[in-house]
Parts: C-alpha cells; sequence; structure tokens
C-alpha cells in the first residue's frame, strides 16, 4: 500500500520546467499504479479514472492575468472550490502536495485546511525574483530606472511567499541553499527534490552539424532569464576576434522579437519538443544559460544529456549542476560567460567536457528523484499517530494509513 497523494500543479501541459517535473511526476506514479490525483488547469472542466491514476482539469477563465504566454493566474479560481472539494473528499488522500502559491496551489492549500489533509509545498520559482525582473523591465520601458522600487518589491513578495510555504507540514526544495533557506525560514522539515532527465531522447547521437560553431540557449525568452545577456556575449565574442559562430535560440516569450532584432547570427525556431528539441540540443556546441533567478535549470540537464558542455550563471539552481572545467563553467559576469564559449572552441577541450557532461547525466533518473520523494512523504505520516496539520488542527491518522506507511518504511520504496 501506498500513500494516497492529491497533486496540485498550475504548470502541467506548458513548455517549463514545472510542467515538464509535474508531467514526469504523474507518469511515475502512473506507471508505478500508485493511487495519485493529478489536479491541473487544462481548456475544459473534465476528470478522467484510470485504476488507480485520476485527474481533474479545471478550465482557466477568461479573467485571468497572463504573467507569460504559458503561464496564467486565474482570478475567478474560487469557483472551483466545491468541485474540488467533492473529489478531494471522494479520492480520500492521505496528503495534499502543491507546487506554488498559483491559483491551483492557492486551492490545494485551503482545501487540505478545510479536510484537515496534511499539507506538502515544493518551491519551484523563485516568484519574488519573477516578478522583481518583470516589475524592472517596465520600468525600463517607461524609462525610469527605480532600483529601490523593485528591491522593496522583491523582499515583499519573497515575504508573501514564505508565509504560503510556512502552512505545509513539509517542503521540497530543487537546491541545497533553497532547502536551507526555506527550512530556516520556515522551521519545517525541508528535503531535495531535484530533477531527472531522459538520457534516450537527450542524446549527442542525433547531433546534426551545421558547420558552424553554434551557441545555444533553450527556455522562455523573458527578462527574468536574462536573455538580453546573448546579444552582450555575442558583442564580447566580436570584440575578442572570435567570429564564426551562430547562436541557436529555442524558445517564446516577450523578449523573443528584441533578440530577433539585436542578434542577427540568431536563429530562433520557436518553441520545439521531443525529438525536434533533441536534435536541437545536439546539434550546439556550447550551451550558455544566463538565467539568475532559476531555482534548477533543467535545460541545463538536458544540454548536458545531449554532449553539450554548458556555461551559466553563478546565481541561481543551475550553478549546482555544472562542475566548472569538466562540464562547463560558473560564470560571474559577462567576461566569463565570453571566455568560457572560448574555451569551448577549442577542440580538445570541447571533446573532453562533451564527454564528461554526457556522463555526469547517466545517473539521473525520474525514478530515483520521485521513489525520495515518496520516502519523504512516509516519513512525515508515519512521525505520529497523532499529528498536527499543516494549519495547527489536530489530526489523527487512520490505522490503515499507519500500517501503509510502516510498510513503505520497511520496503524504502
Amino acid at each position: 500500500m501506498i500513500p494516497r497523494v492529491a497533486f496540485f500543479t498550475d504548470s502541467f501541459h506548458e513548455v517549463n520546467g514545472v510542467a515538464l517535473t509535474s508531467r514526469q511526476f504523474a507518469k511515475f506514479a502512473r506507471s508505478r499504479f500508485y493511487p495519485f490525483l493529478a489536479v491541473t488547469a487544462g481548456a475544459e472542466n473534465s476528470t478522467c479514472k484510470r485504476g488507480a491514476y485520476e485527474t481533474c482539469e479545471i478550465r482557466t477563465s477568461r479573467l485571468a492575468l497572463h504573467l507569460e504566454h504559458d503561464l496564467r493566474f486565474d482570478l475567478l479560481f474560487l469557483r472551483h472550490r466545491n468541485r474540488l472539494r467533492k473529489a478531494l473528499q471522494a479520492f480520500k488522500p492521505d496528503l495534499v502536495h502543491v507546487t506554488g502559491p498559483g491559483h491551483l496551489g492557492m486551492l490545494g492549500a485551503m482545501l487540505a485546511h478545510e479536510l484537515r489533509i496534511p499539507l506538502v509545498a515544493s518551491w519551484h520559482t523563485n516568484v519574488h525574483e519573477f516578478g522583481a525582473r518583470r516589475l524592472e523591465k517596465q520600468f525600463r520601458k517607461w524609462g525610469i530606472e527605480w532600483p529601490r522600487a523593485v528591491d522593496t518589491f522583491e523582499q515583499f513578495s519573497l515575504y508573501w511567499s514564505l508565509k504560503f510555504y510556512k502552512i505545509a507540514r513539509l517542503l521540497f526544495a530543487p537546491n541545497p541553499e533553497l532547502v536551507s533557506m526555506l527550512h530556516e525560514a520556515s522551521g519545517k522539515p525541508t528535503a531535495l527534490m531535484t530533477r531527472g532527465i531522459d538520457t534516450e531522447l537527450f542524446n549527442p547521437d542525433k547531433r546534426v552539424s551545421s558547420g558552424t560553431f553554434t551557441i545555444g540557449y533553450v527556455g522562455r525568452l523573458s527578462a527574468e532569464k536574462n536573455v538580453r545577456l546573448l546579444v552582450d556575449i555575442h558583442k564580447g565574442l566580436t570584440r575578442e576576434g572570435a567570429a564564426g559562430h551562430r547562436f541557436l535560440i529555442v524558445g517564446d516569450g516577450g523578449e523573443r522579437e528584441w533578440v530577433r532584432r539585436n542578434l542577427p547570427v540568431a536563429d530562433l525556431p520557436g518553441t520545439l519538443t521531443g525529438e525536434d528539441l533533441a536534435r536541437a540540443y545536439a546539434s550546439m556546441d556550447a550551451f550558455v544559460f544566463p538565467s539568475e533567478t532559476d531555482t534548477f535549470g533543467n535545460v541545463v540537464l538536458e544540454a548536458q544529456a545531449s554532449g553539450v558542455p554548458a556555461v551559466v550563471s553563478d546565481k541561481g539552481g543551475p550553478r549546482h549542476l555544472v562542475t566548472p572545467g569538466i562540464t562547463g563553467f560558473v560564470a560571474q559576469n559577462l567576461d566569463d560567460y565570453v571566455r568560457g564559449v572560448q574555451m569551448l572552441r577549442d577542440r580538445p577541450t570541447h571533446e573532453r567536457m562533451s564527454i564528461a557532461a554526457r556522463d555526469a547525466m547517466l545517473g539521473r533518473s525520474w525514478s530515483s528523484v520521485f521513489e525520495s520523494v515518496y520516502r519523504e512523504y512516509v516519513r512525515i505520516l508515519a512521525s505520529s499517530r497523532t499529528a498536527t496539520d499543516s494549519f495547527g488542527v489536530p489530526k489523527t491518522f487512520s490505522a490503515p494509513n499507519v500500517l501503509i506507511q510502516n510498510s513503505l518504511l520497511r520496503h524504502r520504496l
């Protein structure tokens, strides 16, 4: 017997790291025949049940804030409250897991409180930094430099994000730095929840060489991803006399047209998935990821699995995914990015780092990630027969649930 999990995620069908992780989690639970209810946003209200795996999609209203082309916050989310309450009562979860303070995350937290179900929350996005970069971009459009206002907004957003996470009994974070930060700020148990990689899909064998040194980027083309630095890297390489390169920039977003206008040596095919994405990665010679706000960076894993060394920022989660000088470089400033790319133009260096990057990814799997998550579920549920739920309300676990938890601990999943 396995804990019954109701999983609320605001990103599932989109092309981003949270959605990828959510889909892989649902796939893992479905393949193991675990009792799992996935509550996601969709085009229409729908439910589906296949054995122990259930889905409940809710339609996003027209009155939704468009935070990005594939990211929205539904201002009318409370209209789904009764429907989802009934779905949870029918499913009878042992815990509710939310992926953050989006509209579905808020609904999941509310219903966990109402139904006295332990709440688990995973941190996927630095919402405070995301919002601050957007505000900074808007100020630039207006011709305003107001760094104090941006900093104040960022601190305010971080404060309220942490208030949300403090209501959970167990927290997950994608990198060691965030694990420490969340544990210290919340006082709650916090565990590492990394990411896996499909090394069969992302494979160097899919390379199609253009004959020109190709610098790649994959991700949302938006302010918080710091994509304008790609143009600065091009200018830096040109100043250093490193001509004869091209950029392959995969993704979409509000900065796409700006990048297209200012980076004439770039191909921008838009959003790619599946085999098309795998070929794009494998056809790169260097992967540059300038984001300073990402908490993890799935794309860095995908690039390295494709045999492409990565140059990433020393701020945020991606720096934990690169071994400097072995599988890529960690850059503190523009000069470091330019230097890292130049070093990868040396053929022996590139070949050595390409092999090392691929080898480093072979030990990562989605199954091991989610097996670890379920072990943490078991520990928090089995911590006491009588516990306090996420909002401080006494909750007594039923005998069957305690037996489930003890069984899982013995078998260690």
